[in-house]
């Protein structure tokens, strides 16, 4: 598969490998080694120029926008909030009721900060969610995808712009939404991926490497650069990995 983007820079370059369902899938890779690019062909935001992608043997061309869309949540670095309730964030788009929209509240870890809002589950987050902190829109957003129930799960760096300690809570809740789906990962810190079940090595629009996180570590001199890259900026008070 190739894409190039209207301005004629060239993105990804015959890429090609396959998700099996259920399983977690990582992707990593420098600044612009086309991994979003990658992920955001799969809700067909934009459509290759050369190649297809299948979904359950079918090409993507043959479902409708509509029900291709309903199969897929998305949760990225930047959460998109509505100037609307809690309440109507976690459930938009769904017909989901208030016993819903607690189950998964709880699963996101947001019922603690929610409770404590003036109105709790009516409380108006402002736009984009202005009123609330990069934890808690994280969390918000992670609630509505619990409630989507979507097969297909794609996290797009999703903690990059947290702190540590928002961070460790966020990423307790991805792992309840990963529970049971196929899910594209793609990661900001190596070590939120590193029991992902196979990982993708991306450079410069390409697939240059795969296997587990151990293989990689033997095999992959990219990979390799990264993780050192991050293991020895690990120099936070709690020990935990950090941005290099």
């Amino acid at each position: 598969m190739t894409f190039s983007y209207p301005d004629g820079t060239t993105a990804l370059k015959g890429v090609s490998f396959s998700v099996r369902s259920g399983e977690r899938l990582a992707i990593v890779g420098p600044s612009g080694a086309g991994k979003t690019t990658f992920v955001n062909l799969i809700p067909r935001f934009y459509d290759p120029q050369d190649g297809r992608i299948l979904i359950n043997g079918h090409d993507l061309e043959e479902y409708s926008l509509p029900s291709l869309r309903k199969a897929i949540s998305m949760v990225s670095q930047d959460s998109f909030l509505f100037n609307m309730s809690v309440f109507d964030n976690i459930t938009y788009g769904t017909p989901a009721g208030h016993e819903e929209c607690l189950s998964a509240a709880r699963a996101a870890y947001a019922d603690e900060f929610i409770e404590n809002m003036p109105e709790t589950y009516n409380t108006v987050v402002g736009e984009r969610g202005v009123k609330l902190s990069g934890g808690q829109k994280q969390r918000l957003t992670i609630a509505r995808a619990l409630v989507k129930d979507a097969p297909l799960l794609i996290l797009d760096e999703a903690t990059s712009a947290l702190d540590s300690e928002s961070e460790r809570v966020v990423q307790k809740a991805l792992e309840n939404l990963m529970q049971n789906r196929t899910s594209i990962v793609i990661a900001h810190r190596l070590s939120t991926i590193i029991g992902a079940d196979r990982i993708l090595v991306m450079e410069k629009g390409r697939v240059v490497a795969e296997g587990n996180h151990a293989e990689l570590l033997q095999s992959c001199p990219l990979y390799i650069k990264l993780y050192n890259m991050q293991f020895h900026g690990d120099k936070e008070e709690d020990g935990q990995e950090v941005e290099s």
